[in-house]
């Protein structure tokens, strides 16, 4: 047998057939099993897809049937809303006046009165307190005025008027509960605390959340009185929960080498703690209580309504009132206080971020209306 036909006899085997024994060649399947396991997984796919638009579905008539037992129970089936009875009263809270009626040959255009807005804010100092203020805002400046601001009328909230009590309350609140917070936090944790024992921690926050802060108050006012430290003191109980929470699900996902590193140098427990895991989230801690104390300053209006001071119970007494445009006048401030506690919080937390350029505190405050008209044409 020739060179050539030696090599023909071994490429036999590898181009999938085999010779038969009358000396044809046999056709090997691969294709067809292919096309068999191809067609099987597609058929797969079909029905995976299948049950799941079934699952969803049923998850939708689940929520809709759930719904419809909801709104029976909040008797919104008996409740007649009286749409035009509403609308005829939007007047007690919206007052309207007419602008430009001085303009000869044009008739003046009905607005919101917003000067009435104004006077009841200026009337009752909900955002500034003049007595307050003038004591550091005069020219030539008084040293003895000033230091009797920051030292003996302790004024830095007092300026704002009613609304800085709803800020102080706030404030304070998260800087007495902070400490709590952090030491429930690590000690909930399962890295530093082992299960059952870290459960007395993590049970003992979920019960301070159970609570409302509204309801802590009530609790406390039989302590302490009613008026705003009823209220200081309820929210930093309530910030025990709410922050300590926070801390436990921060710290069960820090990395693991930083502290097994550390146990090999043969660190104690306290230093791990310390030094490998805290270090480790101190940025994230920092924004966490930011974030926390913007959610304490509105629960601080909510407190207020209980008569503990500040802007809530210029709210509640307005309404017992029936003084429908102070209320809501009220609650503008009450706005305009959260919305610049949020700024004030969201862009500190962003000059934590090293990926963001930092910028200057004179940026940040005067640079606002650039910002957000940029941010508008995006």
């Amino acid at each position: 047998m020739s060179t050539h036909d030696e090599h023909e006899q071994e490429a036999e085997p590898e181009s999938g057939r085999e010779p038969e024994p009358d000396g044809g060649v046999k056709q090997s399947k691969p294709l067809e099993s292919a096309s068999a396991a191809i067609n099987e997984q597609f058929e797969s796919i079909k029905a995976t897809r299948r049950r799941r638009a079934v699952g969803w579905l049923g998850l939708i008539a689940g929520l809709a049937f759930l719904t419809a037992q909801g709104l029976v129970a909040a008797e919104f089936d008996d409740t007649d809303f009286g749409w035009a009875h509403f609308y005829s009263r939007l007047g007690d809270y919206f007052p309207t006046t007419t602008y430009f009626e001085f303009i000869p040959g044009i008739p003046g255009i009905p607005f919101l009165d917003v000067a009435t807005y104004w006077e009841f804010m200026v009337q009752l100092e909900l955002l500034y307190d003049p007595d307050i203020g003038g004591l550091i805002f005069q020219f030539p400046p008084n040293f003895s005025d000033i230091y009797a601001f920051f030292f003996q009328e302790m004024g830095m909230f007092a300026i704002f008027g009613e609304a800085g009590i709803t800020l102080a309350i706030g404030f304070v609140g998260t800087i007495f509960g902070f400490p709590l917070a952090l030491l429930f936090g690590v000690l909930g944790s399962e890295r530093v605390t082992r299960f059952p024992f870290n459960f007395i921690f993590r049970a003992t926050m979920s019960f301070i959340r159970a609570v409302p802060a509204i309801v802590w108050t009530l609790i406390f006012v039989a302590l302490v009185g009613l008026g705003a430290a009823a209220a200081t003191v309820a929210i930093a109980f309530n910030t025990i929960g709410n922050l300590g929470r926070l801390f436990v699900d921060e710290l069960e996902e820090i990395e693991d080498g930083p502290i097994e590193a550390m146990t090999t140098t043969g660190a104690n427990k306290p230093q791990i703690v310390v030094f490998g895991m805290l270090s480790q989230v101190r940025t994230s801690f920092i924004a966490w209580t930011l974030y926390i104390f913007e959610i304490n300053v509105r629960a601080a209006v909510t407190v207020g309504v209980v008569g503990a001071g500040g802007l809530g119970t210029v709210v509640v007494n307005q309404e017992n009132l029936r003084n429908f445009e102070n209320m809501m006048a009220t609650l503008i401030a009450i706005f305009i206080l959260i919305i610049l506690v949020e700024l004030f919080s969201q862009r500190l937390r962003a000059r934590l971020r090293s990926d963001e350029e930092r910028m200057s505190w004179r940026e940040l405050l005067f640079g606002f209306p650039k910002r957000f008209a940029d941010s508008m044409v995006r």
